[in-house]
């Protein structure tokens, strides 16, 4: 069977894919630069992303965004320990930046220019893919637009942070998936698309690193095109071969981290694991608003540990100073926590509705979009495009009521869909959703708005891929 499909469709094809990026790259580059540049400001975690692109800085919060970041004069080299793959588009934005005289210094606006490149090409990528008809796929690509340029987003992609690149990621990854089941080249191009998406959401953070199985599922439901048998099968062990080896060579490429024992971690994430543990226990659990002391002892820690209750890691008064802390630093582990929401489902309910609340709620209030320079309040906010997350922010108060039933919409579409490559990414993204929900709700204790962010872009993805109806029409073979 012919591979290839004919001259004339690819030509049409071709056309629909430059007319849409070409599209959405103008949007987006008039969304990020005008009036004035937009982005998200550090939250104290933005010297990661800074130390991988090989700028040495210090400091924590900050109320602005800084339109340039430079390593002060005689800054020893700062050597990364956590990886996270917006460091990657930092360090190349600095690449790009020398070329026009300004070395070792990041350029957000290079950073955001480089980013919104990436995102109209992964629309592009998921317009083509799509097997309605060019009307549907041209409406499928207005939603797009909306979620990815939606203020509660958009301002990641030109940040310290490492949000913006799982967004971009997990947007390739889509397009990807969904053009490896088309005809011929369009499938070969899916796979690196896959791969190239796979390896920058994968390893965005320590948390995106449980997307790995799931997309490895996916991968392997997904057909390539019309290649059958051991071919078939060929093609998606390459892909997740290198996927695996990709993604093994960047978490090794970082140093060791401390952990706070002081002891080198062996695994990602080793040294943030009791941090988010303790998080957990004493914001989650022991949050003074509860039984306390029946808290504590299903727990295994001291009544005398009551007086830290709502007290975090990082709070001034935290259990961690308690000279008897050292005997029950044990305790603040992983097993533990399960053990204890296992056990007590009305609590865990609970600590998930919150959740809910703050995935739908969008946008975190302490992440300013200005420079200093612009003359805003400290932590002002841009609400240039606020479609998508004022209509989530309108139900944030239902929480799961709201959650849920968004979550049972997508399983709907994947279900009827899922013998075609659009059903397998509909049931992706509801699976990457809901686990980055339960760990974020579950496994941090704090920021739950921003670190709910991924999960509620991904719900947000698949509703719009799953919204056309029947009548949307098949695209030609």
């Amino acid at each position: 069977m012919k591979l290839d499909v004919p001259k004339q469709r690819l030509t049409s094809e071709a056309a629909l894919g430059i007319g849409v990026f070409a599209a959405s790259l103008t949007l987006f580059v008039l969304r990020f630069l005008v009036p004035r540049p937009i982005a998200m400001s550090n939250n104290g975690d933005g010297l990661r992303v800074l130390c991988g692109a090989g700028i040495t800085w210090h400091g924590g919060p900050e109320p602005f965004i800084h339109l340039a970041y430079s390593a002060p004069p005689g800054a020893a080299p700062c050597r990364p320990t956590y990886l996270l793959t917006q460091s990657w588009l930092a360090d190349l934005a600095v690449r790009l930046g020398g070329l026009f005289g300004s070395p070792a210094t990041l350029s957000l606006v290079v950073l955001g220019l480089l980013s919104s490149l990436i995102a109209a090409a992964a629309v592009a990528a998921i317009v083509l893919g799509l097997p309605y008809g060019r009307r549907a796929r041209l409406a499928v690509a207005a939603g797009l637009l909306l979620v990815v340029a939606d203020s509660a987003f958009f301002g990641y992609f030109a940040a310290v942070l490492g949000e913006g690149a799982a967004f971009l990621g997990l947007l390739l990854i889509a397009g990807g998936l969904l053009l490896t089941a088309r005809d011929g080249r369009w499938s070969y191009a899916g796979m690196a698309v896959t791969l190239a998406g796979g390896v920058l959401a994968v390893n965005a953070k320590v948390q995106t690193l449980t997307i790995l199985p799931i997309l490895v599922v996916a991968i392997l439901l997904v057909r390539p095109g019309t290649l059958r048998g051991a071919r078939r099968w060929a093609a998606a062990v390459l892909v997740i071969g290198a996927l695996g080896a990709c993604t093994l060579a960047a978490q090794l490429s970082v140093e060791p981290a401390v952990t706070p024992e002081g002891t080198l971690a062996e695994l990602p994430g080793d040294d943030s694991r009791e941090i988010n543990m303790f998080n957990t226990i004493f914001l989650n659990i022991v949050d003074g608003r509860h039984d306390t002391r029946a808290d504590l002892a299903d727990l295994g820690l001291p009544p005398s540990f009551a007086q830290y209750a709502g007290n975090g890691w990082w709070h001034p008064h935290p259990a961690r100073i308690d000279p008897l802390y050292p005997a029950y630093r044990d305790r603040m582990d992983r097993a533990n926590v399960i053990a204890y929401f296992a056990s007590h489902p009305g609590r865990t309910l609970g600590v998930l509705n919150r959740a809910a609340t703050d995935q739908l709620t969008a946008r975190p209030d302490y992440l300013g979009s200005f420079d200093q320079s612009a003359g805003f309040a400290p932590h002002a906010q841009e609400y240039r495009v606020p479609v998508v997350s004022w209509l989530t922010g309108l139900i944030a108060p239902l929480g799961l009521f709201a959650l849920v039933p968004l979550w049972l919409l997508v399983a709907a579409r994947a279900w009827r869909r899922r013998r075609a490559a659009l059903g397998v990414v509909l049931a992706f993204l509801l699976v990457v959703s809901v686990t980055q929900f339960g760990m974020a709700a579950l496994g941090d204790g704090i920021e739950g708005i921003k670190h709910q962010s991924v999960a509620l872009f991904t719900l947000l993805l698949a509703l719009v891929l799953a919204a056309p109806g029947r009548r949307a029409g098949v695209r030609a073979a």
